[in-house]
């Protein structure tokens, strides 16, 4: 070794880019528990190490409104990050959980689709964002909780993720529901991103006393095998509570039932993106 090569200091080895998965929380359906469970996983996945930006891409503005962002604080929103005026990071606020960052809703995405009519690319919009974020290694997983509807907004969160993480209900009417969607997945991968996964479905509002509950539990298990979450996610009072405090439930109440089953999703998700991630390396 030369003097000029002793003297070099040594140069720290840049830390590896966190790989990121990006799932848009969809069912068409509405009341199924879509954006308590964008807020309770995200908070559950930032409670097990990993980080998590959560997209509010409701114009309800729900998930913002239960992670107790208050709309003065909400300085710039997807609206401006659709409208390419900003970008996700510029729209990132801090939770008070460390971990989980929320890019917030507005009113305005309601009339999204309108303004955006005659717009290139216009179901790329939110793809375009992600792909910016992606270069950061900045978060592990975004969650991208998607309106009640087939609307723009829907499609560019099915276009821009990796994967489509269902919550369902376990009443009557949710295979239908269901039937609906994995249709609007099927366009999507055929049209706009054939990559598109679907990452899972977990059964929500379970009430274990409800016979119906454990018929449409059995039902959706037997059509859907494995993508099924192995965790359901429980009928509880708690969780109907914590988003009037805006507060996800785990910070409202840890030691009850719907705290206890997220952060188990939570876990479930991580092993099996583990081990996904595992059988395409091989």
């Amino acid at each position: 070794m030369d003097a000029d090569t002793a003297a070099r200091p040594a140069v720290a080895p840049e830390p590896a880019r966190k790989p990121l998965r990006v799932l848009a929380i969809a069912n068409q359906k509405g009341g199924v528990g879509k954006t308590t469970t964008a807020i309770n996983l995200g908070t559950a996945l930032a409670a097990v190490g990993e980080s998590v930006l959560l997209i509010d891409s409701d114009p309800q503005g729900n998930a913002s409104t239960g992670l107790g962002i208050a709309r003065s604080a909400r300085k710039v929103t997807m609206y401006e990050v659709y409208m390419g005026e900003k970008t996700l990071e510029q729209a990132a606020i801090q939770t008070v959980l460390p971990g989980l960052d929320l890019a917030a809703s507005d009113p305005d995405l309601s009339g999204l689709e309108m303004e955006l009519a005659a717009s290139p690319r216009r179901s790329y919009r939110l793809r375009d964002a992600l792909s910016a974020l992606r270069n950061t290694g900045k978060y592990s997983y975004v969650l991208i909780d998607c309106p009640p509807s087939l609307n723009l907004l829907t499609v560019n969160a099915m276009t821009g993720a990796d994967a489509v993480f269902v919550p369902l209900q376990t009443e009557f009417f949710a295979l239908e529901g269901l039937t609906q969607l994995m249709r609007t997945i099927e366009l999507v991968r055929g049209s706009l991103n054939p990559a598109l996964e679907i990452q899972g479905v977990v059964l929500t509002m379970y009430d274990r006393r409800n016979s119906l509950s454990e018929q449409v539990a059995r039902d959706v298990r037997q059509h859907f095998g494995d993508t099924v979450y192995d965790t359901v996610i429980p009928r509880n009072v708690r969780v109907s509570e914590a988003p009037s405090y805006g507060k996800p439930v785990l910070i409202y109440d840890l030691k009850c039932a719907g705290s206890q089953a997220y952060l188990q999703l939570a876990r479930e998700v991580v092993r099996r993106e583990r081990d996904r991630r595992a059988s395409k390396s091989k």
